[in-house]
């Protein structure tokens, strides 16, 4: 990871937005959950390629933006799009939200994906509210010389994903009568999609969803002691669950479907971070 690079990301950002005192949090908005950012109400971007370290996306969904988004008189940043371990450009393009975040002051993380649903109850279209992950992506993000802005070099993972957030999430989904399931998500390395032999070792594991982001981004947050909160949305049945092949093009066209469901869910999760933090 380059940590130049990085310090970099954080310096054009804030060269971008000079005036910008302080940032409550940011949302990282995965495969098909990019019209999310609508619903928070941006008022100002930055492309990523413009961004030292970043990059624009390499994959479909992903459009690739930073925008400002105000709650309230909270100011939230919104990362329309992520980049990848299998994209093979390292960690430094998928550390930089985190990075920029800290670097601003943030204290909480959103981290949004699509996954396959494992569990035979999370149908397509269903949302799953992260509540622990098993990392089988074969890799880690802290892995390599320790940088102090990671906090200590063995950070505890007991609860990544912060409890109270998880109440607040579940909280505004019953407000609003969405569904929301509890889960663990796996992170694979992908880019190719599962076999039906590794989804059934990942349900004898555990796991009720799977993907192939999330985690990584959730390491380095609660390495750097940032509260997270992450959400999936299942756009399709893990292979060998259901007949049908996988493929990117049901990820995305799910995810469309479901988009007012998550547009609501979001906002309405923010602004109650917004109106507890004040």
């Amino acid at each position: 990871m380059n940590i130049e690079l990085l310090n970099q990301a954080a310096a054009t950002v804030q060269t971008k937005w000079p005036d910008l005192a302080e940032v409550k949090g940011g949302v990282v908005l995965g495969s098909g959950w990019g019209p999310v950012a609508d619903a928070l109400e941006p008022f100002d971007s930055l492309p990523y390629s413009e961004i030292p370290g970043f990059g624009a996306t390499g994959v479909e969904g992903h459009r690739g933006v930073l925008q400002l988004a105000r709650i309230g008189s909270s100011t939230i940043m919104v990362f329309q799009g992520r980049r990848h371990w299998y994209e093979g450009a390292g960690w430094t393009p998928i550390a930089v939200p985190v990075f920029i975040l800290k670097k601003l002051g943030a204290s909480i993380l959103m981290l949004t994906n699509a996954a396959g649903g494992i569990r035979p109850e999370l149908k397509p279209g269903s949302l799953m509210a992260i509540e622990d992950h098993i990392n089988l992506i074969g890799a880690n993000p802290l892995t390599g010389p320790h940088s102090q802005v990671w906090g200590p070099q063995f950070p505890d993972q007991s609860k990544v994903y912060d409890p109270r957030l998880l109440d607040l999430l579940a909280d505004a989904a019953q407000r609003h009568a969405i569904p929301l399931a509890r889960g663990v998500y796996l992170a694979s390395s992908g880019p190719s999609y599962e076999t039906p032999a590794e989804i059934r070792a990942f349900q004898k594991l555990g796991a009720d969803a799977v993907g192939m982001s999330t985690v990584p981004e959730a390491i380095l947050a609660n390495a750097s002691g940032m509260r997270i909160a992450a959400i999936s949305c299942i756009t399709n049945y893990a292979a060998g669950v259901a007949s049908t092949p996988l493929s990117h093009e049901e990820v995305t066209g799910t995810a469309t479907k479901a988009m007012p469901t998550m547009q609501t869910l979001i906002r309405a999760f923010w602004e109650a971070v917004c109106r507890e933090e004040k």
